[in-house]
């Protein structure tokens, strides 16, 4: 598969926000047509509009829910995989940039900024590849 991390680029300079530009990058590959990947990112930019956790990280997350749930035929039956991956992403998140949190990626108390949003995007573009989308790049 050929890396996406530059249209995942592309689609947040268009004007998504950074949930929106990784999780619509990849949608497709995951059985969503772009157009519901945007709209249900939409709340998720900005760290969820609060400057919680990262929209790009976010934008990710989402994705390791439609690569590993096993969905509504078997409820809960998943649940504690998915959050593992969750874990782990986050994990390889932090460690890329330093935080887990816009606020702080942003460097909205301290005025350092820990993480571009572009970069952001990167990181948490390049996690989906690694972490979700291994079994298509081999």
């Amino acid at each position: 598969m050929e890396s996406r991390v530059e249209q995942a680029i592309a689609l947040h300079d268009k004007g998504y926000n950074c949930a929106q530009a990784v999780f619509c990058a990849y949608a497709d590959l995951f059985g969503i047509d772009e157009q519901t990947a945007y709209k249900v990112s939409e709340g998720f930019g900005l760290g969820m509009g609060m400057m919680e956790v990262c929209g790009a990280l976010t934008g990710g997350l989402m994705l390791a829910g439609l690569k590993n749930s096993a969905g509504i035929e078997a409820p809960g039956k998943t649940k504690a995989s998915t959050y593992q991956l969750d874990r782990e992403m986050g994990e390889q998140f932090r460690a890329a940039t330093g935080s887990v949190l816009c606020a702080e990626l942003k460097g909205r108390d301290t005025g350092k900024v820990l993480c571009t949003c572009p970069d952001c995007i990167r990181h948490g573009a390049r996690l989906v590849e690694q972490l979700l989308l291994a079994d298509r790049n081999a």
